[in-house]
């Protein structure tokens, strides 16, 4: 995990998502982590703008060549905008997980982040996997 990347400035789910959390809009994406486990990433299914969910509740599908997996909302919001590029280009989820990468924007109804564990916490986790 020392060579994946883990920013400070994030939350993280035991289900490889982040979350950018700026006042009451955040952004999420899956970690570093996951796209290397994942591998090459050639479809992502996204929820369309205006979609409310829970904290807890899949968002989307991400699939590589390996294997799909669920995206799990980390707090509950409503999306308000869905990162179009990934349609043409979802290899930007491996060459920048964190910037050109991310999935979704959203407008937060759920703002209670202590269960979500921080860069330390996270990199703990992974390397008990």
């Amino acid at each position: 995990m020392a060579q994946l990347k883990t920013p400070n400035d994030l939350k993280y789910l035991k289900t490889d998502e982040w979350i950018r959390v700026e006042g009451t809009s955040a952004t999420i994406g899956i970690t570093d982590y996951a796209q290397d486990a994942l591998n090459d990433i050639v479809f992502v299914e996204l929820p369309a703008v205006g979609k409310t969910f829970k904290a807890g509740e899949v968002f989307g599908v991400v699939e590589s060549v390996k294997a799909a997996s669920d995206l799990v909302m980390p707090l509950g919001g409503t999306v308000t905008e869905i990162n179009t590029t990934l349609k043409q280009r979802p290899d930007n989820v491996n060459a920048d997980p964190y910037g050109d990468g991310w999935f979704i924007k959203v407008t937060l109804t759920d703002t209670d982040n202590a269960a979500l564990l921080d860069a330390d916490a996270y990199i703990a986790f992974n390397a008990t996997r």
